[in-house]
Order: structure tokens, then C-alpha cells, then sequence
């Protein structure tokens, strides 16, 4: 009987070009696809259609499936998150022997991930929760891959996984063992929330050099382009110039302009967001772009609101560039990756990854959504110093950011003097702002706390984690709450 080196279970667009990846680089595939209402006869199509006369096997039964892949077997799963994947692992595990690897490509919590790793340990297999990005087309051609979980499981999988990563120019593939327990797919969804941070900076940039320099989508187009030349080179620059160049089918102008700016979003930003505070890491900026998604959603509040306050300043003179817009989105990068690596660093030591960020840079550089020129600094930054505490503590991005921080602010200025809504930009500029403030007007609301609710608090003139506690109102007494970490 013949048998395969892998098995993939998942035929829709992402899974069925990782098939086709994986074929393309001499590996045999089996395939398998959860049959739903209307989608009878998958695996036969994918077999009669782009799988056909290459090197893959259908199957249509889990055991079948099962049986088709060589031990010590290797099992892609790529279907969505939550339940479908419990399910499929409940079925798969008792066909499985001792050995055998599932490996979870698709946008998994963290917080399952541990528990599945877990779960397999016990029955003697492994678990390797794998973050990809890339979309579809760097399924096919070589997507970033954040392979993390078992890891007895790295040797039984590297030369699969690594063979359908991109590749840097050195040969490098954009593939690397993250951690154990679920560091894959936090790392891949700290990935998703710069992204997130990514798309909401650009988008604003947009609507400055729109709004405000009052450009058509021929002139934004080649501003993007060129930008996609310097230091702001980047997949979504890129794309950003192709989308606004792309004419409507029906040839009666631009496609951009006749899409409803209702933004979706799967949650991977939002899970940023929550781990977020789960660490107590200020992650602002890529928070307050999965808020502008939701805001963006809101689409009969904001028609209302218009009404009630019109935007009369909007169409006053400006006082910005395109050389000022492309600074302050540069600039509101930096913290955006900034915070990003910082969340990395807090979740490492919390669950003792011991996460590599520059190789993470690295393997960011090619393949993902974020790719770009920018993130070789970043690998660098932590080559110099591996135990940097903030990215914006580097040289590079200290002389970047003192570059660009007065056209940052004359920006962010900008848009809040003629109500263009800029929230990546200016609450990146505010963390900015309370990072570099040695002595904040928290004071204050620590005293505040402890006036009403005995919270305690610690003096300048004594040492740390010396707490203290006044009798504000000469009422209270000498009982307190505690200290005032959450």
C-alpha cells in the first residue's frame, strides 16, 4: 500500500495550497475534508482538479486517512479554530500510535494550544501548534511558519515545514522552532496584532493625504509606491499602491472607492489586546486599531453622528506634507513593533519560553503579511543585545523616532484640529509621550485611590515596595486594601 510522508486535513483555500506547497518541494500528501451540507465530494475534486497526477492520496474516512500516513505520523490540521479542531483530535487519537504528531496550522488560541500539548504528552504523541502567515498565496509559495509546542516534535517536522517556508535571500528559511506549549501561536498572534497596527497606520495615512492634501487615488497610488522604495518597503505598502490603482470592473472608476469601509476582523488582534493586559503591557496602539475596526463597523451610529456634528474644519488649509504623513506613519511603526516585541518579552518570561526575537524578526522578513525592510533593524537591535528591555531603547530606533517626532506631532495635530480620526497615530505618540515622562501625574491618581479605598502607595523619598497609607479625611482608620498591583 502505498503511504504518504504527511497528511492535511482541510481542503479550503489555505489547506489545499499547503497541499500543494508541500507536494511541490517531493513530499507525498495525504488529504482529508470534513464533508458539511454542500460540500460532498472535496477530496475527489481537489483529486480530479489541481491534485491531479501529482503526489497525493485521498482519503474519505478518518481511519482511512490515518492508515495512508507513514510512522511515525505527521498530521496538518487546517480548519478553524475552537471546537472543529477538539473534534478532529478526538477522532484522530485513537487510530494514532505513540510517536505521532498533529500539528495545528490554522489561528488557535494560545491558551488551547497549552492545554492540547498537554493532552497529547499524556497519550504519548505530540502537538505542535504552528502559526502561518501569508495568506494564499504564501501557502502555496512559502508563508512564515512559527512552528512551537512538543518539543520532541521539532526533528519529526522540521524538514517538512522548513521546506515549504519562504526563504530569505540567504537561503534562510522563514521557519524556526518558536517554544514549548503554545509560544507558536502566541508569537503568530502578536504577529496579527501588529498587522492589525499595520493596516489601521497605513489606512490613516490614506485618509490624511486624501482628506487633508485633497490627492486622487492615481497620485495616493504613486505616493505609495514610492514609499514602497525606502524605508517604508513592506508587503502592505505594496499592496496598498495596487489597490488604489485598481479600477472597477464595470471600468466606471476606482474599485477602493465603491468598497463600504466596514472593517472585519477573526480576533486575533482582540486576543492581543487581552494578553495584553493579561501581562500588564501597554499595548495601545495595536489596541486602539482593533477598536477602530469595530468603530469602523458601526455604520448607521457614525451616518447619525455626521449629521449632528459636521466636520466644518475639515476643508481648512493645512499644514502638513506627504513628507510629514510619511514620517509619522514611520514613526507610529516603530511603536507599533515596539509594543508588539515588548508583549513577546512579557509572555516569555511569564511562561518561560524563552523566546528568540531576533529570529523571530527574521522569519517575519519573508513570506508573512508584516514582511518588510524593517524588521531586519529588529533582528539586528536584539543581536546587539538580547535582553533589550524596549525596542525603542535601540539606537536605530532612537535616532528614527528623533528624526520624525516633530512631523509626528504636527500630524497627529492635524488631524485632531480639522477631525480627521487618527487613533494608531496619536495614542502611539501618547505612549510615547508617558514612556519618556520620568515623572507622571499618576501620583495623583494613586493618592486618589488610597483617599478612597485605603489602596496604599510608595513614596519617592523611600525604597520600592514600601507602602504607605494617609488618613485623608481624619475619619478613616489604620486598616488598608493592600498593595495596588492588580
Amino acid at each position: 500500500m502505498k503511504t504518504s510522508n504527511i497528511g492535511l486535513i482541510g481542503l479550503a483555500v489555505m489547506g489545499e495550497n499547503l497541499a500543494l506547497n508541500m507536494e511541490s518541494k517531493g513530499f507525498t500528501v495525504s488529504v482529508y475534508n470534513r464533508t458539511a451540507p454542500g460540500e460532498e465530494g472535496v477530496v475527489d475534486r481537489f483529486m480530479s482538479g489541481r491534485g491531479k497526477e501529482k503526489n497525493f492520496i485521498g482519503t474519505h474516512t478518518i481511519q482511512e486517512f490515518v492508515e495512508s500516513i507513514e510512522a511515525p505520523r505527521k498530521i496538518m490540521l487546517m480548519v478553524k479554530a475552537g471546537a472543529p479542531v477538539d473534534e478532529l483530535m478526538a477522532q484522530l487519537i485513537p487510530y494514532l500510535s505513540s510517536g505521532d504528531v498533529i500539528i495545528d496550522g490554522g489561528n488557535s488560541d494560545f491558551h488551547d494550544t497549552e492545554r492540547r500539548v498537554k493532552e497529547m504528552e499524556s497519550n504519548g504523541m505530540y502537538f505542535v501548534g504552528t502559526g502561518i502567515s501569508g495568506g494564499e498565496i504564501g501557502a502555496l509559495y512559502g508563508p512564515s511558519v512559527m512552528p512551537g509546542g512538543s518539543p520532541a516534535a521539532w526533528p519529526l517536522v522540521k524538514d517538512i515545514l522548513q521546506s515549504i517556508a519562504a526563504k530569505l535571500d540567504d537561503g534562510t528559511p522563514c521557519c524556526q522552532w518558536i517554544g514549548p506549549g503554545g509560544a507558536g501561536h502566541f508569537v503568530k498572534m502578536v504577529h496579527n496584532g501588529i498587522e492589525y497596527g499595520d493596516m489601521q497606520l497605513i489606512s490613516e495615512a490614506y485618509s490624511l493625504l486624501k482628506n487633508r492634501l485633497d490627492l486622487d487615488n492615481e497620485s495616493l497610488a504613486h505616493i505609495f509606491g514610492d514609499w514602497n522604495k525606502g524605508e517604508l518597503d513592506s508587503y502592505l505598502i505594496g499592496i496598498t499602491a495596487d489597490i488604489l490603482r485598481f479600477k472597477d470592473e464595470a471600468g466606471e472608476g476606482y474599485l477602493l472607492d465603491k468598497i463600504l469601509d466596514a472593517a472585519g476582523q477573526k480576533g486575533t488582534g482582540k486576543w492581543s489586546a487581552i494578553a495584553a493586559m493579561d501581562e500588564n503591557d501597554p499595548l495601545t496602539l495595536i489596541t486602539e486599531a482593533v477598536y477602530a475596526r469595530m468603530l469602523s463597523s458601526m455604520q448607521e451610529e457614525r451616518r447619525k453622528a455626521s449629521l449632528f456634528y459636521p466636520k466644518s474644519g475639515v476643508l481648512g488649509q493645512t499644514l502638513i506634507s506627504e513628507k510629514e504623513i510619511k514620517q509619522a506613519l514611520y514613526a507610529a511603526k516603530l511603536v507599533s513593533y515596539a509594543q508588539g516585541f515588548s508583549l513577546l518579552r512579557q509572555a516569555s518570561k511569564r511562561y518561560d519560553w524563552q523566546l528568540d526575537y531576533g529570529t523571530i524578526a527574521k522569519i517575519w522578513r519573508k513570506g508573512c503579511i508584516i514582511r518588510s525592510v524593517f524588521l531586519e533593524k529588529i533582528t539586528q537591535a536584539y543581536e546587539k543585545n538580547r535582553d533589550l528591555e524596549n525596542l525603542l531603547f535601540d539606537d536605530f530606533f532612537i535616532q528614527k523616532i528623533e528624526s520624525s517626532l516633530l512631523a509626528w506631532r504636527q500630524v497627529v495635530a492635524e488631524g485632531a484640529l480639522h477631525g480627521v480620526a487618527l487613533p494608531a497615530m496619536s495614542s502611539g505618540l501618547s505612549y510615547f509621550d508617558g514612556l519618556s515622562t520620568p515623572r507622571s501625574a499618576a501620583n495623583l491618581i494613586q493618592a486618589q485611590r488610597d483617599y478612597f479605598g485605603a489602596h496604599t502607595y510608595e513614596r519617592v523619598d523611600w525604597e520600592r515596595s514600601k507602602f504607605f497609607h494617609t488618613n485623608w479625611t481624619g475619619e478613616g482608620g489604620k486598616t488598608v486594601s493592600g498593595t495596588y498591583n492588580v
